[in-house]
């Protein structure tokens, strides 16, 4: 092969690997405790988020302020874990699983099981046994597998009271403890692990221990058979379930263009975020209403998610259109005032709720005098004398007439994204379109 044919092949070996590593930097970070505490918990163990996100978390990029996260990685080698589901008193939840790809392959809620409670059998691909009476086995696709819950919260008030009880009726058991009065073990601790925020920490790796991290989990997480074509494609290369990849098999000059794949992939990445080039763009709005959740053969569109917001749902359970410009498609920044305007009776569609997030350029959360990160539909909004609603977007205070409806942003550029729970027809299908973010003077 010539060094451009291996260089392409590297590319798309890289693209195709990224949120299996992602994933897994991601797990080895939250998981890496004792016991559970706000957001971080052992293997196959429920930690829960008490409280809003706020600018100092960095582990996860574009994390919402709607909900309540419940978390909980899975490691199903051993043997099956059952997910036990509180009655939650038709209030709005979801527990998508995400396989080791960020595939969601399932997503009990009350979208799709109901608010009654349940019991669930969480089983690997290789498992064979019997299920439980009256139990419903959900079948993984990979051994690894990511809970990202979230409990709809109305206010801190609501969290530490309805939704904590909620929050702790959530239960993780192996199926061989199915029965007993049941404590999970003790976390163990790896104190060298770097705690360096993971979409870092896999831009900094370096492509040999990239790719032979690939391979070894490839071997623990088998692709799919879709995948076969890409896998036969990649091999040339010394990418394989179980292989090794070995650096110093090829030239000086292809060793170094190999070397540049991780920035110029990551240089990609970050030219479509500004860009907003995902999904379609309306009204400088970036709106994906398919293929995110379940990328198929779509390893760029499935890479891209991952990087900029990890855990992504699928648009049934929830939509997240993006901007980062402004209506004359100019990139938004802090130094600049912009308004939002919803005319009467023409609100985000959405049968749970929705609200509006703003992200510093790094995909934090913003920090802001009246620590607020996003605003919606369950804040004390102001409307205007004929029904319509105005959100402002700026660095500056607006005075106390505009201050409830203010989402603070930081002096610099910064992004949006509109997050819509459980979807009407409207705006699954496009007839609903969201109004531009217009600078004012």
């Amino acid at each position: 092969m010539t060094e451009k044919e291996i260089v392409s092949i590297a590319q798309d070996a890289y693209v195709y690997g990224y949120p299996l590593i992602l994933m897994e930097i991601t797990k080895n970070v939250i998981t890496n405790v004792e016991i559970p505490e706000e957001g971080f918990g052992p293997i196959n163990q429920f930690s829960h988020m008490r409280k809003f996100p706020d600018h100092t978390l960095t582990e996860v990029v574009k994390p919402n302020c709607d909900t309540y996260y419940s978390i909980a990685w899975l490691d199903l080698k051993q043997e099956p874990l059952i997910l036990s589901i509180p009655n939650t008193n038709g209030r709005y939840y979801l527990l998508p699983m995400l396989d080791a790809w960020t595939n969601v392959f399932t997503s009990p809620g009350k979208r799709t099981t109901g608010t009654e409670s349940n019991n669930f059998l969480i089983a690997g691909p290789l498992w064979t046994g019997n299920i439980p009476e009256g139990m419903k086995q959900i079948k993984a696709p990979t051994n690894m597998v990511w809970i990202l819950g979230r409990t709809q919260t109305n206010s801190p008030e609501d969290g530490a009271t309805i939704v904590k009880s909620i929050q702790d009726g959530y239960k993780l058991t192996p199926l061989s403890q199915w029965g007993t009065t049941y404590s999970p073990p003790k976390g163990r601790v790896d104190q060298n692990l770097s705690k360096t925020p993971p979409v870092f920490q896999v831009k900094e790796m370096k492509i040999d221990n990239f790719f032979n991290l690939l391979n070894k989990l490839m071997l623990e997480n088998p692709p799919s058979k879709a995948d076969t074509p890409i896998i036969n494609r990649i091999k040339k290369v010394g990418v394989t379930p179980g292989g090794t990849f070995n650096l110093n098999a090829f030239d000086e000059t292809t060793k170094g263009a190999l070397l540049t794949i991780p920035t110029k992939v990551h240089d990609a990445f970050n030219k479509s975020r500004t860009e907003a080039s995902v999904g379609s763009l309306e009204n400088g709005w970036s709106v994906l209403r398919k293929g995110i959740g379940k990328y198929g053969t779509d390893y760029q569109s499935r890479a891209f998610v991952a990087y900029i917001g990890l855990g992504a749902n699928l648009p049934e359970d929830a939509i997240y259109p993006m901007a980062v410009m402004d209506s004359n498609g100019k990139p938004f920044n802090g130094k600049n005032k912009y308004v939002i305007h919803f005319e009467k009776g023409k609100l985000p569609p959405a049968n749970a709720f929705w609200s509006i997030t703003i992200y510093n350029s790094k995909d934090f959360l913003v920090e802001n005098p009246i620590n607020r990160f996003a605003i919606g539909d369950r804040d004390n909004l102001k409307f205007n004398d004929d029904g319509s609603l105005d959100i402002c977007i700026q660095h500056e205070n607006p005075g106390l007439q505009k201050e409830s409806n203010w989402l603070p942003a930081p002096d610099n550029v910064f992004s949006l994204v509109l997050r819509i729970y459980w979807p009407k027809e409207q705006m699954l299908d496009g007839t609903w379109k969201i109004p531009p973010i217009v600078k004012i003077e």
